[in-house]
C-alpha cells in the first residue's frame, strides 16, 4: 500500500530558541542620539555572545533581525540554556560597565528582553515568534524592568515557561537555580487574549524585591497598613474580599541594598 503523504501544513517545524532585547525609552531618544546607541548596543551584543560560547552574530544572517529598539535573536534550540545562563548575567555585567564608561551626554541602555523556545519555519515564521515578541512587551516584564532601575541592574527578563523548563528546571544552567526567578503571568495592554506563564530574573535583584512591583494597574489600594509593632506592610482587602499585598518598595535602614552572591542574597552598601 501506498504511504499517504501528511500535507506539509500539519508538519511541526523545529523549535528554534529566541532571544529578543528591547531597548528601554528608545523611542524618547533625541533622533541624534538613536544611531549611536543602537550602534553600542550591537557591540554589546556581539562581546556577550562571544563570552557565552554562542554563534557570532554576524554569521547569522536573517536569524539576527535589528528591530530598531532592540533585535529578535533565532538560534538552534540546542542553545536555549545558554541563552539563559551565562547570557543574561554577561548582558548585564556588560550594560553596567557601558553605563560606567559613557560620556555623561550619552543615555544610559537598559534593556528588557524575553527568552522562549518554540517550533518555527525556515523563513522564522510561527507562533513562538510572536510571543516572544509579546512577553518582552508585556505588563510583567515592564514591571520587571522598574524594579531593576530601581535596584541597580539594567536588564530585566521573561523566560517563558516552555524555556524555563527545558534549562533552568532540567539543571542546564548551572549558576542559576529555580529559586532566583519569579514567576508570574504576563498580559499585555491591547492584546486580551494574551496570557502567558512566565518566569522573571533582573540579575542581582532578588525576586522577593521585584514582587511588590508586580501590582495590576486596577489594583488601586490606599497606602499601606501598619501592623501592631508599627511596621508597613500589612495586608489589605480588596473590594472582592481578596487579600493584596500592598505595593511598595523596600528600603533598607541606613544605607544598604541587597546584593546577590551566587544563590542568596545579602545586605551591603549602597552604591553612590
Amino acid at each position: 500500500m501506498k504511504a499517504i503523504e501528511a500535507p506539509e501544513e500539519f508538519e511541526v517545524p523545529p523549535e528554534q530558541a529566541l532571544l529578543v532585547v528591547d531597548i528601554k525609552n528608545y523611542s524618547q531618544l533625541p533622533e541624534a542620539k538613536m544611531a549611536a546607541v543602537r550602534s553600542d548596543l550591537g557591540d554589546i551584543l556581539d562581546t556577550v555572545f562571544v563570552q557565552s560560547a554562542l554563534p557570532n552574530l554576524q554569521s547569522l544572517g536573517d536569524a539576527y533581525k535589528d528591530t530598531g529598539d532592540g533585535a529578535i535573536i533565532v538560534l538552534p534550540a540546542r542553545h536555549t540554556a545558554r541563552l539563559v545562563d551565562p547570557l543574561l548575567g554577561h548582558l548585564n555585567d556588560a550594560l553596567a560597565r557601558y553605563d560606567k564608561m559613557r560620556l555623561a551626554s550619552a543615555p544610559p541602555i537598559r534593556l528588557r528582553a524575553s527568552v522562549h523556545v518554540g517550533p518555527l519555519t525556515p523563513e522564522h515564521r510561527g507562533d513562538a515568534i510572536n510571543e516572544a515578541c509579546r512577553l518582552v512587551d508585556s505588563d510583567r516584564a515592564r514591571q520587571a524592568m522598574t524594579a531593576a532601575e530601581d535596584n541597580g541592574a539594567f536588564l530585566a527578563t521573561a523566560i517563558s515557561d516552555a524555556a524555563f523548563r527545558c534549562t533552568v528546571r532540567a539543571g542546564r544552567t548551572p549558576d542559576l537555580k529555580e529559586r532566583q526567578f519569579l514567576r508570574a503571568t504576563a498580559h499585555v495592554k491591547g492584546k486580551p487574549g494574551f496570557e502567558e506563564s512566565c518566569w522573571l530574573l533582573a540579575p542581582t535583584v532578588a525576586p522577593a524585591v521585584i514582587s511588590p512591583y508586580l501590582a495590576d494597574e486596577d489594583d488601586e489600594l490606599p497606602p499601606p497598613l501598619q501592623d501592631s509593632a508599627g511596621h508597613d506592610g500589612a495586608k489589605r482587602e480588596k473590594p472582592d474580599g481578596r487579600q493584596a499585598s500592598v505595593r511598595q518598595k523596600g528600603k533598607a535602614s541606613g544605607k544598604a541594598r541587597l546584593v546577590q552572591v551566587g544563590g542568596n542574597y545579602i545586605t551591603g552598601p549602597e552604591r553612590s
